[in-house]
């Protein structure tokens, strides 16, 4: 098989999920959004945490496209936007329990 190096834009991008993953409280984020679609009061709630601390990691999520937001009203509704990503991060929760 021959090797094709990942270009410079795509390491960026892989990189950047990573650090995404590397953080507890969005750890916990994707998770619940893996399994419910949630406003900001439902996460804020759920993981008893300050719904300001929710909103901004929310908006660090959409920037790089890990979630994605539909509104209601005034109320805004936050999911998945790649599959991808969260099927990595349920491999590596069953990993981790495996290995304990």
């Amino acid at each position: 098989m021959d090797y094709h190096p990942i270009d410079d834009q795509l390491i960026d991008t892989v990189s950047q999920t990573f650090k995404a993953l590397s953080d507890p409280t969005r750890l916990k984020i994707l998770h619940l959004l893996f399994h419910k679609e949630c406003s900001v009061n439902e996460i804020a709630e759920r993981l008893e945490m300050h719904q300001s601390s929710i909103s901004h990691q929310l908006k660090y999520l959409k920037q790089i496209r890990l979630v994605k937001n539909r509104r209601e009203k005034t109320t805004y509704y936050y999911s998945p936007d790649d599959y991808h990503v969260m099927n990595l991060l349920e491999q590596t929760i069953e990993h981790s329990k495996h290995t304990r």
